[in-house]
């Protein structure tokens, strides 16, 4: 019956018989599975090393490919990041000649005296050239240029605010290195001044850039600052000595702050002064805006013998580069302004004018009861110098 079912029925014969004895009677090997119908995958997986991938599953290889996908995935993005985090301008050196030279007795003549509102609600009437030329609010001699505020009038006479100036250069500028020598800045309670370049008819598309501004008390350092429209943001690799304020430089964001950069007192006000003034140098180029400053022993020999060459300059105080923002579309047609207002959205604010200053009282109230509280109150310039790369 055997021999009947082994040669007539084998599937039979070897899964009821066969497979419950294992061995076949007689058989001194153990049977092969690959050809008896055992598991022969994990057979053959036994065979090769965890470390060869012939003997890996569907879904080891799976997850593997995922793996160095990740990992691929990662370095290219690792590079891609690495290398935009690195981009910056090529400031590489611009020979420069001079073009414009305000100085001298002549110095108000290549400015427009502003008789408008204040844009920046200050509590101050700007006054024409006739009038600040009767109050000597500007005036040059051949050595230096003054622009101060009233310290005359106080009470009803200054009711609607304290006279001051506030001119605009006649020769507007795409670009250029702009070279201050300034011997005295303003300061003191209420006062907001600035030396800046804009285009007045088109702000803030045009853009805007201060070079030097300060309030109050002065003993906190210049800014530089940058107000433009949107698409301009500094959040990139910069070279600079000064302290980041904000890096958006839409002039809406950060409650209307710019991207700003400040110093330490010793590039403003009473300590700035004491040393005898120095110099603020810009310069305007598609690569970017640097501004740098020195006080009056150290400024650089080629700015005063009158060839600049800001490639020898080392890092610049606020550094400005075109990395993500076009220069040349935010910046045009930029005029020289100089200023000091009173009071305003800054240097009225209580946590500029009360708390970071000890002002005291109210700001409109002091500025106009306290008329000698003034004098120090009052830009001198030794000249500017506009160059233009040739």
């Amino acid at each position: 019956m055997n021999d009947y079912y082994a040669q007539n029925d084998p599937g039979h014969f070897q899964s009821g018989h066969m497979l419950q004895n294992k061995t076949p009677v007689g058989s001194a090997h153990p049977p092969d599975y690959g050809d008896w119908g055992g598991d022969a995958t994990d057979q053959q997986t036994d065979q090769y090393s965890r470390w060869d991938p012939r003997g890996w599953s569907l879904k080891k290889k799976i997850f593997l490919a995922a793996g160095v996908v990740v990992v691929i995935v990662a370095v290219v993005v690792g590079s891609v990041l690495g290398v935009r985090a690195n981009r910056y301008p090529d400031y590489s050196k611009l020979n420069y000649t001079l073009k414009d030279n305000f100085s001298g007795s002549s110095f108000f003549d290549n400015f427009e005296y502003f008789t408008g509102a204040d844009p920046t609600h200050g509590f101050v009437q700007y006054i024409d050239r006739a009038a600040s030329t009767w109050l000597n609010l500007t005036s040059a001699t051949d050595t230096s240029a003054v622009l101060k505020v009233d310290t005359t009038y106080s009470g009803s006479e200054a009711a609607n605010g304290r006279q001051s100036v506030r001119v605009t250069s006649n020769n507007t500028y795409a670009d250029g290195l702009f070279i201050f020598d300034v011997i005295h800045t303003p300061y003191g309670c209420g006062t907001w001044p600035a030396l800046w370049l804009t285009d007045p008819n088109n702000w803030p598309e045009h853009g805007e850039i201060d070079v030097v501004e300060a309030t109050n008390a002065g003993t906190f350092g210049t800014q530089s600052t940058l107000h433009t429209s949107k698409g301009c943001s500094m959040g990139v690799k910069r070279k600079e000595t000064g302290t980041v304020d904000n890096e958006d430089c839409y002039y809406e964001a950060n409650g209307y702050t710019g991207c700003g950069v400040k110093g330490t007192a010793s590039t403003y006000g009473p300590e700035f002064n004491s040393q005898g003034g120095g110099v603020y140098a810009m310069e305007l180029r598609d690569a970017g805006i640097r501004v740098w400053q020195w006080i009056r022993s150290e400024i650089p020999s080629d700015i005063t013998s009158g060839s600049p060459d800001p490639s020898t300059w080392g890092k610049a105080f606020a550094d400005f580069p075109s990395t993500e923002c076009d220069i040349g579309s935010h910046f045009k047609n930029q005029s020289i302004i100089i200023n000091i207002s009173l009071c305003g959205d800054w240097a009225g604010a209580s946590k500029y004018y009360t708390k970071q200053s000890s002002c005291p009282g109210n700001c409109k109230a002091f500025v106009r009861d306290n008329a000698t509280s003034f004098d120090t109150a009052y830009w001198e310039f030794g000249g500017f110098k506009v160059y233009q790369a040739s």
